[in-house]
């Protein structure tokens, strides 16, 4: 079984390229959907709570202030991913167990090489695209500012060292006729090594 990771920073599309592979018909996990659902859990809730009481107001969690505790200081986001970093591992690993028998499985997620899950990928696509493009796209989708969206990446591997590491780079910044073109041409290399 092929296990191809899509990653790449804050912006660059990897959500919009694993979007045309599940429109493909092939299995695309997201890891940033399971994260999030992360956050509707009691118990992981009660975690965030007591090492981040700041992040609410009152009893009512506030994602918005969890996310400016953490940006701009390292130890703070230390310690928030050692509370779902684990979480997604486990997820993760059941998810390839359970599908084992299919010839390609696809993953998006973002932090591939920060969390040391390319090991268990046998493929790597980077979406990639100018910083400026990054930039406007996720000042437009989330509506921050441009020193929120400079934190975020600030704290990010560089899209340049993962395409180091990284076996296939699509550049997003085209029409979306072209995208699914070149996607559909990475997607044709990987099947054929199986």
């Amino acid at each position: 079984m092929k296990i191809v990771a899509i990653t790449g920073s804050i912006g660059c599309g990897k959500t919009t390229i694993a979007g045309i592979i599940r429109k493909l018909g092939y299995v695309v996990y997201d890891v940033d959907k399971w994260c999030r659902r992360l956050y509707f859990e009691a118990d992981f809730l009660e975690k965030i709570r007591q090492n981040f009481p700041k992040a609410y107001d009152g009893k009512v969690f506030n994602k918005r202030k969890l996310r400016e505790l953490v940006f701009g200081n390292k130890a703070e986001l230390k310690k928030l991913e050692s509370l779902t970093h684990p979480f997604l591992k486990r997820k993760f690993l059941s998810k390839i167990h359970q599908l084992r028998g299919r010839e390609v499985v696809f993953v998006d997620v973002a932090l591939l090489f920060e969390m040391g899950w390319d090991k268990y990928c046998t493929d790597i696509i980077v979406a990639d695209a100018p910083y400026e493009v990054q930039k406007q796209r996720v000042i437009k989708r989330d509506k921050i500012s441009t020193k929120e969206f400079e934190e975020i990446v600030a704290v990010q591997m560089s899209n340049e060292e993962r395409i180091v590491l990284s076996d296939y780079v699509i550049n997003t910044d085209c029409p979306e006729g072209v995208l699914r073109s070149n996607i559909i041409k990475v997607i044709e290399e990987i099947e054929q090594s199986c």
